[in-house]
């Protein structure tokens, strides 16, 4: 039996009883993990190799997570460099070093 035949009997036995708790709450299941099957299918994800394609997918976004973080750190550690060797340079042209570059 498949889940929309499962939904189809739920509901007809809802509409004989008139819906007890018990009834309704498995339509509700039986058509959420309809609902979710189908958005796996269209995702693509309803295959055996779902899960690992989803493990793969969240490695590459952890390493592209350090690699952003890596390089904002290295331009932050390159201007804090640059702007130091500026200060640095500045100093040495205030106190008579720039007598001995003429």
């Amino acid at each position: 039996m498949t889940r929309e035949d499962m939904l189809a009997r739920l509901i007809a036995q809802a509409k004989e009883t008139g819906g007890d708790l018990v009834t309704l709450r498995a339509v509700v299941e039986e058509a959420s993990e309809l609902g979710a099957g189908r958005v796996l299918s269209r995702m693509g994800l309803d295959d055996a190799t779902a899960h690992g394609d989803l493990a793969e997918l969240r490695e590459l976004l952890r390493a592209w997570r350090d690699a952003k973080r890596s390089a904002w750190k290295a331009v932050i550690d390159w201007t804090v460099r640059a702007m130091l060797a500026f200060l640095l340079f500045a100093i040495a042209l205030r106190f008579g070093a720039g007598e001995i570059l003429k």
